[in-house]
């Protein structure tokens, strides 16, 4: 079968679908990946067939905005002018951008199968108006009833334009299936209802590389501390650093590609920081992640059983730790709580707090229990 995955070209949109690919091709299905060129690399090493389709979320917004568009300067901003920045960048500017893009592609190769990722809707309207059947990849937790139907409410017309039937209230084509990576103990209630909900455990993954030899030896409890790929803050890293590091533990930071190293300065005795690491390989070493709250982070490191603080900075973040917490699997700091002596305390208190060990336990449990890749892939001709 001939399956064309396609995501917005950012690391957590596209990541989150390469399990499932990796394990389509292996059961022998020809995979074509759709998305930005900056992804192609990644993609090639894999063995999939890549073309270029799509805008960059960062470009999208400095269109809509007028401007970069920082997480300072969003939190600046106005509920109500934040939907409407959202609703144009996903609902239209992105949307129309990969309809464009793909419309040719699913001419020429005709591929049994569109498998999109649920913030990327229309690779899935591209994939309908060519009469090809699609699936939608969840790529975080689902949004409260009424939420979503605000948020996409600019794609319908465009959808229309298509001859495609939108479900906006369950934020995809009519009839398309959901692959949802986010464990029914913490989904919004509105997604574990949604019909034709199909789990998909979440798997982190990496590109390949080496971690410090540290990481495995005996010693200290290991933090790791991460920003991620679009929210780097040299400010609340530089804090983080400094009050992670007195705690005691060994902590290795991962800069991300919006943080120069230099920048952060001289780190204390006991704080590695790397641009990069491999986090996938590094979750299951460490004893406790500091991070912002991105789905991938946030699913991963609970996938390993390790719980987690989080400093949230924009977009889902704030959703994925209020899930966790919930569950009592976590703590948070927001930004306006995020100084070194709080950082320091809850920490020092989640490295042995035993109550969240046996929350984190569950969770771990709940997400073990979902159907991997390997299973859901043999799935996958049922919905072509």
């Amino acid at each position: 079968m001939k399956i064309l995955f396609s995501s917005i070209p950012a690391h957590g949109h596209t990541y989150p679908l390469l399990p499932l690919a990796v394990a389509a091709k292996a059961q022998g299905h020809s995979i074509t990946y759709a998305t930005g060129e900056n992804f192609h690399p990644t993609l090639a090493r894999l063995g999939f067939d890549t073309v270029a389709a799509g805008r960059d979320i960062g470009g999208a917004f400095v269109e809509v905005a007028g401007g970069p568009v920082s997480p300072a300067e969003m939190q600046s901003r106005s509920p109500e002018e934040m939907r409407r920045i959202i609703s144009r960048v996903f609902g239209v500017v992105l949307p129309s951008s990969f309809i464009a893009d793909l419309r040719p592609v699913l001419a020429e190769r005709a591929p049994d199968l569109v498998v999109y990722e649920s913030a990327c809707p229309g690779a899935g309207i591209a994939a309908k108006a060519a009469g090809i059947p699609a699936v939608c990849h969840g790529i975080g937790r689902g949004v409260p009833a009424g939420q979503l139907s605000a948020l996409l409410a600019d794609i319908v017309p465009l959808a229309e334009a298509a001859g495609v039937d939108y479900d906006v209230e369950h934020g995809r084509g009519r009839g398309d299936a959901l692959l949802d990576i986010y464990p029914l103990s913490i989904q919004d209630p509105a997604a574990t209802a949604a019909p034709r909900r199909v789990p998909l455990r979440p798997v982190a993954f990496a590109d390949p590389g080496e971690l410090p030899g540290w990481v495995t030896e005996p010693g200290e409890p290991i933090v790791y501390l991460t920003l991620g790929t679009s929210f780097g803050s040299v400010e609340v890293l530089r804090t983080a650093i400094h009050a992670l590091a007195a705690t005691g533990a060994r902590v290795l930071v991962a800069a991300g590609p919006t943080v120069d190293v230099a920048a952060l300065g001289e780190p204390p005795a006991n704080v590695t920081i790397e641009s990069w690491v491999p986090q996938a390989d590094l979750l299951p070493h460490v004893d406790l992640v500091v991070h912002h709250g991105g789905a991938g982070t946030t699913l991963g490191a609970a996938g390993a059983g390790v719980p987690q603080l989080f400093l949230p900075q924009g977009a889902d973040q704030f959703t994925n730790a209020e899930a966790v917490t919930g569950f009592n699997a976590g703590r948070q700091l927001l930004p306006a709580d995020t100084t070194a002596e709080r950082i320091t305390e809850n920490a020092t208190a989640l490295l042995t707090d035993t109550d969240v060990a046996e929350a984190v336990a569950a969770l771990a449990a709940d997400i073990a229990t979902m159907p991997t890749p390997e299973d859901v892939a043999k799935r996958l001709p049922e919905f072509a």
